[in-house]
């Protein structure tokens, strides 16, 4: 899941118009004027020829790979695709990685913790670019989900992870339901 979009009117068959696209990929975190004139004059405003957003993204060349045979797993390389696309979408994730309480940025820190910071940085450029399709496919608002949205998401989970980090520290830990 990538950023929650707030869609103005129903999905429509004409493009949008270049200015109106390039202010909505500037309301996406991280995302200049600049790299959405960028990232629009690479891929352009008709979505139509690009049936989903997974389909743009191996375009692209931000899809994860998927090499899989005989239960062993083979290298998740990205394919090759548009190096300029890729190389704005790549800052465009630095830079949504340093800013706070947004969406792409716990994305970027919760990866980063598991893959490390390079990689985490294109798994960010793929769900800015999916953002993208979605902003420009069904003509909506990007609306940022928070920094806590992972948390929020599953509470059970964080709860639980955090009951065990106070086990291992040497804490015995007994809850009571809040009013």
């Amino acid at each position: 899941m990538s950023g929650s979009t707030r869609c103005s009117r129903p999905t429509s068959a004409r493009p949008v118009p270049f200015a109106r696209a390039r202010d909505r990929l500037d309301t996406i975190t991280g995302v200049g004027k600049r790299a959405a004139e960028t990232i629009i004059a690479e891929i352009g405003v008709d979505m139509s020829r690009f049936p989903t957003a997974a389909h743009l993204a191996s375009w692209a060349g931000v899809a994860p790979g998927n090499n899989i045979t005989g239960g062993k797993r083979g290298s998740g390389k990205t394919t090759h695709g548009d190096v300029w696309l890729l190389d704005i979408l790549t800052q465009c994730a630095w830079a949504a990685a340093r800013t706070r309480d947004t969406y792409l940025s716990a994305r970027f820190w919760r990866l980063a913790r598991r893959i490390g910071k390079k990689k985490a940085a294109i798994a960010v450029a793929h769900s800015i670019l999916v953002i993208c399709w979605h902003l420009l496919t069904n003509d909506c608002d990007y609306d940022d989900l928070g920094g806590d949205y992972f948390t929020r998401r599953n509470t059970d989970r964080q709860r639980d992870r955090l009951i065990k980090q106070l086990h291992t520290l040497g804490y015995r830990v007994t809850l009571d339901r809040a009013a």
